[in-house]
């Protein structure tokens, strides 16, 4: 990569943070985001500290006007966009069906897919007239697979693969791709939310054939390479980084 403009929304902990620092070892010019100010400067800090060009903008990718505002201040920043990493997400509120809400589904949906679709809106808006660019999209293995006592969750997964091969289709006479990372069981935050117990996400782990979790700076160094020049060929796919989860 020479010096891209990326931006990365969610990118405040967890595997968001951690693909920023990898984009800025490479040398990436950044816009992180995120709801929480004080993270915000932190992770600005640490990102100038490795030398990067950076800047951090508050915005909730729910709202269309911030999404809007979060794509043009990166532009008015650096003069273009190369790649978007929509990495915002939750896991909402996990449960069987039978316990689950209008509004826990609206809670879920709204970020991890309405933010997806406003996301790509604004940023293709940027990149079709440039003539290029990458966008990566965050999905999940349950995004293509069912997961029980998470069906809001997979669900919202299963859309955003379905966006994200969409928009592929309708990018690419534009020279823009559009890709999505699968990630298995991660080390993070949510990770121990969505579980719950200790004895639930060793069992979750147990069904990965390298019987660990992932690291965020793996799931990081994919979202790079996808997003790469490494990568010109590879658009409208959902790449798979789990430990083999879904080999069989």
């Amino acid at each position: 990569m020479n010096s891209p403009v990326v931006l990365i929304t969610g990118a405040l902990a967890g595997i968001g943070r951690s693909t920023a620092l990898a984009f800025a070892r490479e040398g990436a010019r950044l816009v992180i985001s995120g709801r929480r100010d004080d993270a915000g400067q932190a992770l600005l800090a640490e990102l100038r500290a490795l030398g990067a060009e950076a800047e951090f903008v508050r915005a909730d990718v729910r709202s269309e006007n911030e999404v809007r505002d979060l794509i043009d201040r990166a532009v008015t920043r650096f003069g273009r966009l190369d790649v978007a990493v929509n990495n915002a997400g939750t896991e909402g509120t996990t449960g069987p069906i039978t316990e689950q809400t209008a509004e826990s589904y609206a809670a879920t949906f709204d970020t991890n897919v309405l933010g997806v679709l406003l996301s790509m809106k604004h940023e293709l808006r940027v990149m079709q007239p440039q003539g290029s660019g990458s966008i990566v999209n965050l999905s999940s293995t349950v995004g293509h697979r069912g997961a029980p006592g998470a069906a809001v969750y997979t669900a919202s997964k299963h859309a955003v693969e379905g966006l994200t091969k969409a928009a592929a289709l309708e990018a690419a006479p534009f020279g823009v791709r559009v890709n999505a990372i699968a990630p298995g069981p991660v080390e993070t935050e949510m990770l121990a939310r969505f579980t719950g117990t200790a004895e639930r996400k060793a069992g979750l782990i147990a069904g990965v054939p390298f019987k660990r979790a992932g690291k965020v700076e793996e799931i990081a160094d994919a979202i790079v390479f996808v997003a790469s020049e490494k990568a010109a060929f590879i658009t409208g796919q959902i790449v798979d980084v789990n430990g083999g989860k879904t080999a069989s």
